[in-house]
């Protein structure tokens, strides 16, 4: 008599089963094994299962570059070489398989080698989410809180006491609290719940970082209203986020397209990787937003003003359209449909001395929806500071922020993001009315503003190997 299969038969089974039935091990075995097991699935069952983790068949890179539009163009024979750059470097992005439109705008300018995305790059593609796309800046963005008919010399001084800028977060003691809801996203994805991540991101709410992040004050040409205006992106959280993010798409990349460049490489969405993904992303959107509001209240309290009117948008994200993931490389999204929580029109800084635009826009097929995110630049930071060598950075300071209250946090000058750094303001306001890139419909003329500075001038790993050597010296 044939025995009848029970409870009791069932063989629990393991990872070596799955790679058995040729899946690649990844992220969500253990979910799948949990799942088999307690479900107790027999082969047929199983099968079914995990078809859902099946990857797709292997696929080359296009023969010719996708087209993508140039919403670009030269003034002057140094533009003609970064130009020359930015479309070069756009043709090998575009030859990535998932790639389905793109377009760049007028402060486009190399970000890496060729092949790697253009700061202000706009690059459509099908079912896949690239990293290196959003880079490690994830969720760049800027914030906008009109205060009203409050002293602007008054807001910056109450912002240089609320602030926290260059590298590390805020000491013990003057940090704020991960709210509860924030903090259970981290912990249920698994790109975002390592115990550092979770502490970072308490560490370095109501921090902006390095570089060309900023916090600038000025008035509405519009209204007359004091305006303050925060730009930075997702600080540490984001940074690893970005790593994490990387590791797994180069897996995939092995596995599914080995002629993709490295830092195209992407993560399928349709995978439970890219889902993953995908969620960390918006989890860390509402950290980046939490950080401007931080920082906004903190001065909001500290001035006792009332909050006319705020709004924000990220410019350096993946956006979500179906199936169709927009990765906008320092790009304003105008369209709606990219932002769940939109509140007011968006914000395209230039420079120090210049205003902060405030526009509005439709999609077109060539801008895709976007807008440039600032004035950009024709040459490394490097470049610049070599340029004006026989200048002191002082000299240079002088000149270049004239009737500003201009402050840098390390207290050293950064002459890479003084004015002079980046390009025409005038030049890219230009095309971006001859490109249909958004209409202009105010401007927060310039009081001042608050950067990081040099902040590797006098840090104190510098102070310390300085000190050391003129010991040595003795």
């Amino acid at each position: 008599m044939k025995k009848e299969t029970n409870q009791t038969d069932f063989k629990n089974i393991t990872g070596k089963e799955i790679v058995a039935l040729g899946y690649p091990s990844g992220q969500w075995f253990t979910e799948a094994i949990n799942h088999i097991n307690s479900n107790q699935l027999n082969l047929e069952q199983m099968e079914a299962y995990l078809e859902q983790f099946r990857l797709p068949p292997e696929v080359g890179i296009h023969e010719k570059p996708v087209p993508f539009s140039i919403n670009l163009k030269a003034e002057n024979e140094q533009e003609e070489d970064n130009v020359g750059k930015v479309i070069a470097t756009m043709n090998a992005v575009m030859k990535t398989p998932t790639v389905v439109n793109g377009s760049v705008m007028p402060d486009a300018c190399p970000a890496g080698p060729v092949g790697m995305i253009p700061v202000g790059g706009v690059v459509a593609a099908k079912n896949a989410i690239h990293p290196g796309m959003h880079s490690a800046d994830i969720c760049c963005s800027v914030m906008l809180t009109d205060f009203g008919d409050a002293d602007p010399k008054e807001v910056l001084d109450a912002a240089s006491a609320t602030t926290h800028f260059a590298p590390g977060g805020r000491p013990r003691g003057q940090q704020f609290q991960l709210p509860e809801e924030l903090r259970e996203e981290f912990e249920a994805n698994f790109f975002l719940n390592s115990a550092r991540s979770i502490s970072l991101a308490q560490e370095h709410l109501g921090t902006q970082g390095d570089g060309n992040h900023f916090l600038f004050v000025g008035k509405s040409k519009l209204t007359g209203n004091t305006m303050m205006i925060t730009h930075h992106g997702s600080r540490a959280p984001g940074a690893r986020l970005y790593s994490q993010g990387m590791n797994v798409a180069e897996k995939f990349r092995k596995l599914i397209s080995p002629q993709t460049m490295k830092q195209n490489a992407w993560i399928p969405f349709d995978t439970h990787e890219g889902e993953k993904y995908w969620e960390a992303l918006q989890t860390i959107r509402k950290w980046t937003k939490l950080n401007h509001e931080l920082i906004h209240d903190g001065v909001k309290e500290k001035i006792g003003a009332t909050v006319k009117n705020r709004f924000w948008n990220e410019h350096n994200f993946v956006f979500k359209d179906g199936d169709t993931f927009y990765h906008a490389k320092g790009a304003t999204p105008l369209d709606p449909k990219f932002m769940p929580d939109i509140t007011g029109p968006r914000l395209i800084p230039l420079n120090m001395s210049e205003p902060v635009l405030i526009v509005e826009g439709a999609t077109t097929a060539t801008n895709l929806g976007f807008a440039p995110h600032g004035a950009g630049r024709n040459m490394s930071r490097s470049q610049h500071k070599r340029n004006l060598a026989h200048k002191t950075d002082e000299e240079i300071f002088i000149e270049e922020t004239k009737g500003l209250d201009i402050r840098f946090y390390s207290n050293e000058i950064d002459i890479s993001e003084l004015p002079s750094a980046y390009k025409n303001a005038a030049a890219v306001r230009q095309q971006m009315e001859d490109f249909n890139l958004g209409t202009v419909i105010d401007e927060v003329m310039p009081y001042g503003c608050i950067m990081a500075g040099d902040v590797d001038k006098n840090a104190p790993w510098r102070v310390k190997r300085r000190k050391k050597q003129l010991r040595n010296k003795k």
